[in-house]
């Protein structure tokens, strides 16, 4: 009987979220992790788990990286570890009660990771590191003498500029890479003087159950894996309930959730265009999810996410559930993201503003420009809900204390004098500019306001406005207006309400959010479907604002 064959393939996840999306510092090459993973081995206390005290020693004395960049890595490697939602909580409340950096260091100190899995973890920056080599022969650098590229490799191209939703860039980096990281693995004794591993040398157990944090697979025949832009591009269309000027023709939405095991699905959306998007299902629930190259959208993904990575996208608004690990936005433009998410990372945009609530530094990588950051706003009845499932909690939150990474380490952001402007990229949004913002659905739960509250700056805007509206109230009922000038004056206000709504853009918006007048939608194998079975939120018919309804509720 012929043995059952083995399939091994990268995981997702560590090259998804485990990687930054910028160049490593030079400290993170071989030869430095070689030296590493030597003197882990070798010191007591550093192994087979190191602790945040002896990392902190090895990269700020050893590798002389800075102390928040040494925490950035820890932090985000931490990240992806498979603490249970009451561990995060738990921690969560002890760094909340920190006053001093003394306090915080001694609750970092009860922090510690597997050595030799921070190891790959620090090996796999080298993910996103531009190879001189590569852009000269052409495979980085676009050259005038190559030929149009197919339609299909187009979408590979478009697909793999992300390397780290690319699989296939995945898979080339462990099959180029093997080599050097079974070296890292290696123990001490089987080393050269010059520090590489000798020819036949062997790795532990231990060292090959560390491999999992990069590689899984399976034994016996079963389906293909597909790479990620494959599934994208077969991705099965979506039957809307209506369409404004052929605006949805292009888009495309596509899921594993029903089949891929947790920490491996992915829900795809791209070319979302002129369109209000709602869902809660526990089909989204711990997916990774990217929202691709969609323009002047309105998303709600309110469900419990493990990711999302909008990409590409322009002149939208998303606002999602509550992001277990990190919210990634890349080379968008004008786009307002809401969120409650462990991390934040903003890189290559401009015009954008996000509302976050989040325990960790945003993070601000390389291109941005006027990047609004701002406090979380809104809420929906199963928020709260939502984030004790995923382990977020509504302290520590710093959302207005940015880090600005760069492929020379960290910068500060209070540095406006600096050459780089980088360093000026961002701005804190002014509480004279803040307003709320309302889920505009029905749902079941018992979240009635922002969890944790505004900031005190904040919240004396929004008294201040209301003051103002009740002055106005006050205004009006003591101008003693009869009937007639009544009517004017409502007719006045309605005109020019509706004259800013349309040069705002909230016409569009309000009117997507009307219910769609058809009863039946169909489902992507053409059959019909009642959408009262199919919609998991119901949308609030706004008064007074008319319009073709383009509303779609998801049934991923």
């Amino acid at each position: 009987m012929e043995a059952d064959s083995v399939s091994i393939w990268p995981r997702m996840e560590p090259f998804l979220l485990g990687a930054l999306q910028v160049a490593p510092t030079s400290k993170l090459s071989l030869h430095y992790l070689r030296k590493m993973a030597i003197y882990v081995q070798t010191r007591e206390g550093c192994f087979p788990v190191l602790g945040w005290s002896m990392w902190r020693h090895i990269a700020c004395g050893k590798l002389q990286l800075p102390e928040d960049l040494a925490w950035l890595y820890f932090e985000t490697f931490d990240l992806l570890l498979g603490h249970t939602p009451e561990e995060r909580l738990e921690r969560a409340e002890c760094m909340s009660q920190c006053s001093s950096k003394s306090e915080l260091d001694q609750q970092r100190s009860k922090l510690s990771v597997d050595t030799l899995q921070f190891l790959l973890f620090l090996y796999i920056q080298q993910l996103n590191r531009v190879s001189l080599r590569t852009s000269l022969i052409g495979e980085e650098w676009p050259s005038h003498r190559a030929r149009s590229p197919s339609p299909s490799e187009r979408e590979t191209k478009a697909s793999s500029q992300n390397k780290n939703w690319d699989d296939q860039a995945h898979l080339s980096f462990v099959q180029n890479h093997l080599a050097d990281i079974l070296e890292l693995l290696v123990e001490p004794g089987q080393l050269s003087h010059s520090g590489q591993a000798k020819r036949d040398s062997q790795i532990s157990l231990e060292a090959v159950r560390s491999l999992g944090l990069l590689l899984e697979g399976s034994v016996g025949h079963g389906k293909g894996v597909q790479p990620v832009h494959r599934l994208l591009t077969k991705g099965k269309k979506l039957a809307w309930a209506q369409q404004v000027e052929g605006a949805m023709k292009r888009a495309k939405i596509a899921r594993n959730t029903h089949m891929a095991p947790p920490g491996s699905k992915m829900v795809l959306m791209s070319q979302v265009i002129k369109q209000t998007l709602a869902k809660t299902s526990d089909k989204l629930t711990g997916a990774n999810i990217k929202i691709h190259r969609c323009s002047d959208a309105f998303i709600y993904l309110l469900s419990p996410l493990r990711s999302v990575s909008v990409d590409k996208c322009r002149d939208s608004t998303v606002v999602l559930g509550p992001v277990q690990t990190s919210v990634h936005i890349h080379s968008c433009q004008n786009v307002r993201v809401v969120c409650v998410t462990g991390r934040v990372v903003i890189g290559a945009s401009s015009r954008c503003i996000v509302h976050a609530l989040t325990p960790t530094c945003p993070l601000l990588l390389p291109g941005n420009s006027d990047i609004t950051l701002g406090p979380f706003h809104t809420f929906y009845p199963s928020l709260e809900d939502h984030m004790a499932s995923v382990g977020l909690a509504v302290v520590p939150n710093v959302w207005d204390q940015p880090l600005l990474l760069g492929t020379e380490g960290l910068a500060s952001p209070l540095l406006s004098s600096s050459s780089s402007s980088d360093s000026t990229c961002y701005r804190l949004l002014p509480p004279s500019e803040f307003h709320m913002l309302a889920v505009p659905f029905q749902m079941e739960g018992d979240t009635c306001e922002v969890p944790g509250g505004l900031p005190p700056a904040y919240q004396a805007a929004l008294r201040e406005k209301q003051k103002r509206i009740q002055n106005w109230q006050k205004t009006v009922m003591e101008a003693r207006l009869n009937k007639e000038q009544k009517q004017q004056f409502q007719e006045l206000v309605e005109l020019k309400f509706h004259e800013w709504l349309l040069e705002t853009g909230h016409r569009q918006e309000l009117d997507s959010l009307i219910p769609p007048t058809v009863n039946f939608l169909k489902d992507s194998d053409g059959a019909a479907t009642d959408t009262s079975r199919v919609k998991d939120t119901k949308a609030v018919r706004p008064g007074g604002v008319g319009g073709t309804a383009d509303c779609c509720l998801l049934n991923l």
